[in-house]
């Protein structure tokens, strides 16, 4: 009798308990499904749709405009708009399906496209990075000695920069996943997270500090150099300041001129990098802790922490559009469709 009042007990128990949902009903070892709420659903695809909207319309506007006006035809412009061309190909490849991962729980887009996927942001977040950090050297070489700059960041150096920052980034994601060195003594915790309908790269310790390594690395060195950047800049004002009214030579005035423009560049372009680290910083912190602790983070927090780093890639554009009165002009000119008329590339959007 007391049995049977357990068992009825277990099974009352049991039926008031919330229905399992899969992200595959009809499929053994589907992963259970946590949905959201239809209200924070929805708000969820608003906020991650907007983000990849922006990053690909915005980065694409800064591709047409750099690639289309000669007078915006200069190194540091190619290096910009090859880093745009990264933040464009995350809106592209990377944001729309983590946005139904993150929203819906669940990976529907199958194993293989997985991989693919989290390579592509792994290669395209190092390709930001290293452009960043090339940009950065740029701006000191060209606030250093504005006129002897040209000579020295030639486009064949620019080309340089921009085949690293792409093939490095690229190589190191796609053969680190594919072949499967990141997995290497995580082979039972890879067997405990497979399910159909998930989408977990797992990374040991070893490579995860290589990881956070090529991270640090190129953000020291930005941060050295934008220190120095801005240490000059400094001198020069003060330097022109001192000058008062007196009267200079043309030459010196278009020094002057000069050097006052790429301190401008190099406090803007100063700003995306600060964006940068802000957005990108805390997750690799995280993935440094997740590594040697055993992966704790709780899921809502590691998505905060991606979505803040996929957000970056729509930063830049608008950062561009805040400092700089030609890109405002240059997108004018592509929206309204006049840069489809005849000769609208030589259409000068600042002077000299």
């Amino acid at each position: 009798m007391a049995l049977q009042v357990r068992d009825t007990i277990r099974s009352s128990s049991e039926s008031l308990l919330p229905p399992v949902e899969l992200c595959y009903e009809n499929v053994n070892g589907s992963c259970v499904k946590s949905p959201y709420s239809p209200g924070p659903r929805v708000l969820l695809y608003v906020v991650f749709g907007f983000g990849a909207v922006l990053a690909v319309f915005g980065n694409f506007l800064v591709i047409i405009s750099v690639l289309h006006f000669k007078q915006l035809h200069s190194p540091t412009n190619f290096l910009i708009a090859s880093l745009a061309c990264a933040d464009f190909l995350v809106g592209v490849t990377v944001m729309p399906f983590s946005m139904v991962r993150s929203v819906e729980s669940c990976w529907y887009f199958g194993a293989g496209f997985c991989t693919f996927h989290t390579c592509c942001d792994g290669a395209f977040c190092y390709s930001s990075l290293f452009h960043l950090c090339f940009i950065s050297i740029d701006r000191y070489m060209a606030v250093t000695d504005p006129l002897i700059y040209p000579t020295r960041f030639t486009p064949s150096v620019c080309g340089s920069c921009i085949v690293f920052s792409w093939l490095f980034s690229v190589t190191f994601s796609f053969s680190l996943l594919y072949s499967g060195a990141n997995e290497a003594g995580l082979e039972d915790l890879v067997s405990a997270l497979s399910c159909v309908g998930g989408c977990q790269m797992a990374v040991n310790s070893k490579w995860v500090f290589v990881s956070f390594a090529l991270f640090f690395i190129p953000t020291l060195v930005m941060k050295v150099v934008y220190s120095k950047i801005f240490l000059i800049a400094k001198q020069q004002a003060r330097e022109i300041e001192s000058l008062g009214n007196r009267a200079e030579k043309s030459s010196d005035s278009y020094k002057d001129r000069v050097a006052k423009r790429e301190r401008k560049a190099a406090r803007t372009l100063g700003i995306a990098v600060v964006a940068f680290l802000v957005s990108w910083l805390p997750y690799f912190i995280d993935s440094i802790i997740d590594a040697f602790l055993g992966f704790i983070t709780p899921t809502y927090i590691y998505e905060i922490l991606v979505w803040s780093a996929y957000y970056n890639s729509a930063m830049n554009p608008l950062t561009y559009a805040f400092f700089y009165p030609w890109f405002r002009k240059a997108i004018k000119l592509i929206i309204t469709g006049r840069v489809m008329r005849e000769n609208t590339s030589a259409i000068r959007l600042f002077s000299d």
